[in-house]
């Protein structure tokens, strides 16, 4: 894969803020969106990050997205509240409702905020991650942006990946950070894939006569598969129905395909839980606690050919520690995206 020289995470940064500002979007919430993509690159979550960035303009542009957005509190509990995001951006509706989460669940144990009338807002680890900061653990589940999944045994594309991520906190080791959805791949590594020119494995799609689609280019002639078959299903459905559905938000036929169609409005969902953990144990005894449970999972004895037993989260922690000293590399056929849209923009390229 071809490369450019790996861009610094605060170059990343300045230059998504830079495009969003001249989109007319304000500094301070540029700002706010610039890094959380620029996170969600440094995470190595690269179908969610910068590569997203032309796909976001454009729907700005074509005024599906609103960039001066006021959040509303449709409902609420002391434990709960439901946040209708006035069509902002979904990295905006979603810092503010984990935020609210936070602070719910510092006075009630643990709290559930869902969101409506919200748009594409990056990977879910994002989310999950910020109570994991605060000595909480988060729990977020979505809606995803268009549909890619037919039901267990039908053709209908009803559902979409709906991804789910949890995060927990250790003291000497990285956290616990489950980040899947509810396919086998995420319909982004199918984009990034064809970008790339590479070839999918078998097992991601196959086609409307159960053949194995492995050409990203021909992704619309076929479905993702659900992880565990119907089982699969079964959560992804599920998780619509909490992220969608109890929210008012759009799920099955309702979904707008976010990267086809840039001017109706997604109405996308989302759900995020805090539990703060001093409502159950003292934070510094489970932190330890869950090292203890590293050190089990780690020293397993391992079946033959298998060097290393990992963790959820591990293998994000290390792409982040490296890309953090050597930067994030962007494949050339991104970087000349990324150079038509500044030219475009009127701003310096990355």
């Amino acid at each position: 894969m071809s490369l450019i020289e790996k861009c610094p995470l605060a170059g990343l940064e300045a230059f998504i803020g830079r495009c969003l500002e001249a989109c007319t979007m304000p500094g301070p919430d540029a700002a706010k969106v610039a890094g959380l993509m620029a996170q969600a690159d440094l995470m190595g979550q690269d179908g969610h990050g910068v590569f997203r960035l032309p796909m976001y303009v454009r729907r700005i542009r074509a005024g599906g997205m609103n960039m001066t957005p006021t959040f509303e509190r449709l409902s609420e509990r002391p434990a709960t509240a439901l946040i209708d995001g006035d069509n902002g951006m979904g990295h905006l509706v979603m810092h503010h409702a984990t935020e609210l989460a936070m602070d719910k669940a510092r006075t009630t144990g643990v709290a559930w905020v869902g969101a409506r009338h919200s748009n594409h807002a990056g990977p879910a680890s994002l989310y999950a991650m910020m109570p994991a900061r605060e000595n909480m653990i988060g729990l977020y589940l979505a809606v995803g942006s268009a549909n890619h999944m037919p039901p267990w045994g039908g053709t209908d594309m009803l559902l979409s990946t709906n991804p789910i991520a949890v995060a927990v906190p250790s003291q000497e080791y990285p956290p616990i950070v489950l980040d899947m959805a509810t396919t086998v791949a995420a319909y982004g590594k199918v984009k990034t894939a064809a970008q790339r020119g590479e070839t999918m494995p078998e097992g991601w799609m196959i086609d409307r006569e159960g053949r194995p689609l492995t050409d990203p280019a021909r992704a619309s002639e076929g479905f993702l598969l659900p992880i565990g078959g119907p089982k699969g299903y079964g959560l992804s459905l599920i998780f619509g129905i909490l992220a969608g559905v109890l929210n008012g938000a759009a799920f099955g036929r309702d979904v707008v395909d976010f990267n086809a169609e840039a001017e109706t409005v997604t109405n996308t969902g989302h759900m995020i839980l805090a539990l703060d953990i001093a409502a159950f144990a003292d934070p510094a005894a489970f932190r330890a606690g869950i090292d203890d449970v590293w050190r089990q999972m780690k020293s397993s004895a391992r079946m033959p050919g298998v060097g290393e037993i990992r963790l959820p989260g591990e293998r994000l922690h290390r792409v982040m520690i490296e890309r953090k000293a050597e930067g994030i590399p962007i494949p050339a056929q991104l970087r000349n995206a990324l150079d038509r849209l500044a030219a475009d923009l009127g701003v310096a390229s990355l």
